[in-house]
């Protein structure tokens, strides 16, 4: 895929996603059937994508235009999509923090991506996710931003969707049929330039709709009201009725096949102060009523597997300003050759 990405606007009914064999009788929801809560903190002026809104018609959504040579790039990374409730990946390292203590009914948080040096053969991102899985099926949805170069060939830091079902198989963004777009100004997958050292912010919320059952993924700007980007079907999935048994957020790399680890967050380990590292803040999870809460309000693991090139550090500082920071953390590090298998 080139650096000049295309989207064509395609009539909401008439969307890729709705080709899966799971939504032949699917009714496309519009909207949440609640609002989530509006942005009550800062928001910093690089806020992915703010500036790079699409505006199709009334009537059709932005579908990133795709060859086949990168759909079948994206199955190809999308079997590799590293996963909790997955076995052991060679070469995938993670930092960041997850509660089993479900069920949940989403998960949010506000993040920042930076632009890294990753090899084509290697991919770094940050993410929120829930999963729940049982024996050797697994339904997982993850959102954020990432640096592919393989998939997307540059180093630019691209938001993403993802989500595994019970066919078995995981998909990205709009590449497979799956995800419902509704949003006819801001997609799923959109790519971002950031000058190095200088972070891009996300505000994300993946929530399980009340009424529906459907998990929508929606998004906090600056000084505007949220959009609803879209959302994953409730048929595409068979273990989150009830909600979904585990949340976190955090960071994840995956090494080149020569074992070479890329850096995490902006490079840096979490140490000194807070701005010197890659952040999570207002990490915060809706529990089986649909209530807001902190993630660190249900007993939480701490998760490092390369304390050698990555790390992380839970903050105390409770406010921003007078902005709040509820439940946050540090994380990232350097990557190298020797972090481990």
């Amino acid at each position: 895929m080139s650096e000049n990405v295309t989207y064509d606007c395609i009539d909401i009914n008439k969307q890729p996603g709705l080709n899966h064999p799971l939504l032949k009788t699917h009714k496309i929801q519009m909207k949440p059937s609640v609002s989530r809560p509006e942005l009550k903190m800062r928001t910093d002026k690089n806020e992915a994508s703010n500036k790079k809104e699409i505006g199709c018609p009334h009537g059709t959504v932005p579908i990133l235009r795709s060859t086949k040579e990168f759909i079948t790039n994206s199955q190809m990374f999308a079997e590799k999509h590293f996963h909790l409730l997955s076995a052991d990946s060679p070469g995938t390292h993670i930092a960041g923090v997850k509660s089993s203590s479900g069920p949940f009914r989403g998960v949010k948080a506000y993040f920042n991506g930076y632009k890294l040096n990753v090899g084509k053969d290697q991919v770094s991102y940050g993410q929120i996710y829930v999963g729940s899985g049982s024996g050797n099926q697994v339904n997982y949805i993850s959102a954020g931003w990432i640096i592919n170069p393989g998939l997307y060939g540059d180093q630019r830091v691209w938001t993403f969707g993802f989500w595994k079902g019970k066919d078995g198989k995981g998909c990205y963004n709009t590449a497979c049929s799956g995800f419902v777009q509704v949003s006819k100004v801001v997609p799923i997958v959109q790519p971002n330039d950031l000058k190095p050292g200088v972070p891009g912010f996300l505000y994300y919320s993946i929530h399980q709709d009340k009424n529906t059952g459907n998990w929508w993924i929606t998004k906090f700007l600056r000084g505007a009201p949220s959009v609803d980007i879209g959302y994953w079907p409730k048929e595409l999935f068979n273990l989150f009725n009830s909600g979904a048994n585990m949340a976190g957020v955090g960071g994840v790399v995956q090494a080149s096949r020569s074992g070479s680890s890329p850096p995490m967050g902006n490079g840096n380990f979490p140490i000194g102060d807070r701005h010197n590292s890659a952040i999570f803040t207002n990490i915060e999870v809706l529990n089986s009523n649909y209530e807001q809460r902190n993630m660190n309000s249900f007993p939480v693991d701490y998760l490092v597997d390369s304390e050698k090139c990555y790390g992380l550090r839970v903050g105390t500082k409770r406010f921003f300003y007078k902005y709040p920071l509820g439940f946050y953390f540090n994380y990232g590090g350097p990557g190298g050759n020797s972090c481990g298998v």
